[in-house]
């Protein structure tokens, strides 16, 4: 491998990653031939086939997954370089790249603005999916930080709360409950639920909290993401147990309540999270302070004048 070159490994990560020679030179700003030269010369280093193309499809053979872990070794390394003697010099500078589940849409890109303005040279990657994919990516090593709302129990990272997430319950603003205060979990069971679907980390925790009083939910309808679940409640379809986060952009909104119910809000906590043999590059590390000291002011000055969420520092 001594004689595989940094250009012909950044060709093969970006094939390797697409699994599209097409999307790669695009990426790349190559001709698609440049590209394919590129990876049969590497190919005939390794002395293994690294690819594999059935049909329109780009497959990785088992010598190419190997080689995409080492490629993304080798460019985590020079990047934490490259930042580290930025830092040396004074100067913030680098990439940032992070993995949120959907729900912390909501607030992460809040935080994100206010970093960046403070470190005008970082750039910043970030990646909103499901809890699902997050993990995926997080097993991968793909990111450097990866915000969770319940942290897996069966992985080897490093977790850190850092910002609260109560949960609350959320109703029409016309329906029924919303004139009831201290409404027992069991009235609220007989209620049909709206959820994420299965994996959803509100999803875990809600029906945790009905699990553990004896209680079965009747799940009308399992919608895909929380803007969704949110015109669904304001549809009378049914109600639903969301993150007071989702709520920031809704505070003035007439269609929806927060229905006073026995135990709720369910307190819980935003993580950061990465492997715990990771090792950080100055921009993350840069971060995770920025986030530790920033990011409570920044989450209750956001919760405040939510309807029907009292302020917990009253």
């Amino acid at each position: 491998m001594k004689n595989a070159t940094l250009r012909q490994l950044k060709v093969f990560e970006s094939v390797a990653r697409n699994l599209s020679y097409t999307r790669a030179a695009e990426e790349l700003y190559l001709t698609q031939p440049t590209v394919s030269i590129q990876i049969k010369q590497l190919t005939d280093i390794v002395g293994l086939p690294l690819l594999e193309q059935i049909g329109k499809r780009v497959y990785l053979t088992d010598s190419g997954r190997e080689l995409l872990k080492v490629c993304r070794e080798i460019f985590e390394g020079l990047s934490r370089f490259e930042m580290l003697v930025s830092d040396m010099k004074g100067v913030k500078a680098g990439k940032l790249r992070l993995a949120v589940i959907t729900t912390a849409k909501y607030f992460v890109p809040r935080l994100l603005g206010l970093f960046c303005q403070r470190f005008p040279g970082i750039d910043v990657s970030l990646k909103v999916t499901n809890r699902e994919r997050v993990l995926q990516r997080m097993a991968d090593n793909q990111d450097d930080i990866y915000v969770l709302g319940t942290p897996p129990e069966d992985m080897d990272i490093q977790v850190e709360p850092f910002l609260e997430n109560p949960l609350v319950v959320l109703a029409a603003s016309n329906h029924p409950l919303v004139l009831e205060k201290n409404i027992s979990p069991q009235r609220l069971a007989e209620e049909p639920f709206l959820m994420r679907e299965p994996g959803s980390g509100i999803r875990l925790a809600t029906e945790q909290f009905f699990g553990e009083r004896g209680l079965q939910l009747k799940v009308r309808m399992e919608l895909g993401s929380n803007e969704a679940i949110k015109q669904a409640v304001a549809s009378e379809l049914g109600i639903a147990v969301l993150s007071a986060h989702t709520l920031t952009l809704d505070r003035n909104s007439e269609e929806l309540a927060i229905l006073d119910v026995q135990g709720f809000p369910i307190q819980r906590h935003w993580y950061l999270a990465y492997p715990k043999d990771k090792q950080l590059s100055v921009v993350a590390l840069a971060f995770l302070e920025f986030l530790h000291k920033e990011s409570k002011l920044i989450g209750e000055k956001y919760l405040q004048g939510i309807p029907g969420f009292p302020s917990q520092r009253n």
